[in-house]
């Protein structure tokens, strides 16, 4: 027994529009849903961002190679080098806590 997958695009979202409104939100919902999902990505890439600094600190104050840091780590060298460049797509909260846990970083969460 043969299974054909559909694989046919039907539709492109262009880059910049409001998907909420792409997926038949009101106007009005559909920018309110745009404006609440921008303020969210851009608190994400703040705290990771924070995150990464830290662990830049923490690599420049032990004078460490790259190579180095990622055996302490425990990651491969090149997500060491994600982590130098700010590549924040490439990490999630989560792995940035994690990171700083092992070079005895806690992090702790304030809500206000």
């Amino acid at each position: 027994m043969t299974i054909e997958i559909d694989t046919q695009i039907r539709h492109v979202t262009k880059s910049g529009a409001n998907l909420f409104r792409e997926l038949g939100f009101a106007p009005d919902e559909a920018a309110r849903f745009q404006a609440q999902s921008q303020q969210q990505i851009h608190a994400t890439q703040a705290l990771k961002e924070q995150l990464m600094r830290e662990l830049l600190k923490w690599i420049s104050d032990n004078h460490l190679k790259q190579a180095d840091a990622a055996e302490i780590l425990m990651v491969s060298r090149p997500r060491v080098s994600d982590v130098v460049n700010m590549k924040f797509s490439k990490f999630t909260i989560d792995t940035l806590v994690t990171m700083l846990s092992r070079v005895g970083k806690p992090v702790r969460l304030t809500m206000g």
